[in-house]
């Protein structure tokens, strides 16, 4: 025998692969959108409850990615893309404000990169936004619509033939 038969296996239908890819896409949003909260909720019981405006901010933040990421879990697929956008854009503001906190200040405070699951925050945020917007984008996109014109003669340019029986003028 001079070799083996090479087993193929059939690749996965294009809906199925769309599918996987959407679930793997909300399951690592809503960790993300969890990670985000859960930080925020750390840094809120630390002691960030006591800045002034800032403290119910990093509450409100928590509230929001615990929720948006249960949500995202729970909502039907055709919602879906609409729970990615608001995941994307509350991750992207709070990336926003901890960038402000940090070059100029927000609300009279400002941070620092040495603070306390500051790069943790930063780059789960980041990461956030782009799975997000990915799931968004994969979501929300609209179905290709053909291109290819009948050609004249062609069963595709002929009328659909109906029943006499259902037509509207009886």
């Amino acid at each position: 025998m001079t070799g083996s038969p090479l087993v193929t296996r059939p690749a996965a239908p294009p809906r199925a692969r769309s599918a996987a890819v959407g679930w793997v896409l909300r399951v690592a949003g809503a960790a993300l959108l969890a990670a985000m909260a859960w930080i925020h909720l750390d840094l809120w019981l630390a002691g960030y409850r006591t800045i002034e405006l800032v403290g119910p901010a990093f509450l409100l933040d928590t509230i929001a990615g615990f929720g948006l990421a249960a949500l995202l879990l729970v909502t039907p697929r055709a919602l879906v893309g609409w729970v990615a956008v608001l995941g994307a854009l509350t991750a992207a503001g709070t990336l926003a404000g901890l960038l402000l906190a940090t070059t100029v200040g927000l609300f009279g405070f400002v941070e620092s990169t040495s603070a306390a699951l500051w790069w943790e925050s930063f780059w789960v945020e980041v990461a956030a936004v782009v799975v997000l917007a990915w799931l968004a984008a994969v979501r929300l996109r609209r179905p290709r619509q053909s291109t290819s014109v009948p050609v004249p003669g062609s069963r595709a340019s002929q009328p659909l033939p109906f029943d006499a029986a259902s037509s509207p003028t009886q």
